[in-house]
């Protein structure tokens, strides 16, 4: 081999040699299945340059699986052992389907981790089960320019059906590996209401959110009288909406807006003041819960 001649090797010329070694011995899904004793999915094998990664099933369980280098120490929940392959000493490790394995493969493998949608032409598939991705991805490889956003999920689901926001991501995260689904993918906390929710979906790894102020909405406005309303818009949460009622009243009353198609909008005291009280505080709420979501993030990108 040519560290014994003294010869540096980089990753990617390793990794070939790994390849070539698991080649040289038949088909590589049949070998690593015969290293590990898993049934292996096809399309899971993949690598980064360093280590030969593949997902494969031990009766009904997951199970992950590394070929690396003996030398290699990965950052994985594992038990190792050291194997032969073509007469060369390497180290495979195999471990359970876990958060922490789920974590670090999205961490290690840029194309594990979800990333923002963007602009693109998307399609939420949100599996509630836990189970269905690899059949979503079977699905989207027979379509054409739709972006999938594979962990969706809102918190009122995730509590009805005994979820967390760590096991939605993770099960994207193995459907990803076990399909072979390098494409990219979205991960979208949904029907967000508090900061408690913000902080579980950033630490499971999502990266989009729909924020959800539907408790803060003040539907009584709609048939309040004009007392009642000028009440309620004099006790708005002002400091919170960095405003004040004469500046709104100034920013409003009179104004014309063009709706187009031959259509305009013009606010009168009692628009405003139904407008106002019915969803002022839940802008408040709105901009309270992004800012924290701001915070929470980190400076990492966010949709």
């Amino acid at each position: 081999m040519p560290e014994d001649q003294g010869l540096a090797i980089t990753g990617e010329e390793r990794m070939s040699d790994i390849l070539a070694l698991l080649g040289a011995e038949g088909n590589v899904t049949r070998v690593l299945g015969e290293l590990s004793g898993l049934t292996i999915y096809p399309r899971s094998v993949v690598s980064d340059g360093g280590s030969l990664f593949f997902l494969g099933r031990q009766g009904i369980s997951r199970r992950l699986g590394i070929l690396m280098p003996s030398g290699a120490e990965p950052t994985f929940d594992l038990v190792r052992r050291s194997v032969a392959v073509g007469g060369e000493h390497l180290a495979l490790g195999l471990g359970d389907a876990t958060h922490a394995n789920a974590s670090a493969l999205r961490a290690r493998l840029s194309f594990m981790a979800p990333v923002p949608v963007g602009m693109r032409k998307s399609f939420g598939l949100g599996d509630r089960l836990g189970i269905a991705t690899p059949g979503h991805i079977r699905a989207l490889r027979q379509t054409r320019g739709i972006f999938p956003v594979l962990a969706q999920q809102s918190i009122r689901e995730m509590e009805r059906a005994g979820r967390t926001p760590e096991q939605v991501m993770d099960s994207a995260t193995w459907g990803v590996l076990q399909e072979g689904w390098w494409a990219g993918y979205g991960a979208d906390a949904d029907h967000i209401k508090t900061e408690a929710d913000i902080d579980a979906c950033v630490a499971a790894g999502f990266i989009g959110y729909t924020l959800d102020p539907r408790d803060h909405v003040d539907d009584a406005a709609q048939t309040d009288s004009l007392d009642t309303l000028a009440l309620k818009f004099d006790s708005l949460p002002w400091p919170r909406l960095a405003t004040t009622p004469d500046a709104t009243r100034a920013a409003y009353l009179g104004k014309d807006w063009n709706l187009g198609g031959g259509r305009s909008l013009t606010l009168g005291e009692e628009e405003l003041l139904r407008a106002a009280c019915k969803y002022g505080r839940a802008l408040a709420h709105l901009s309270a819960i992004y800012r924290h979501l701001q915070q929470a993030m980190g400076g990492r990108r966010f949709e």
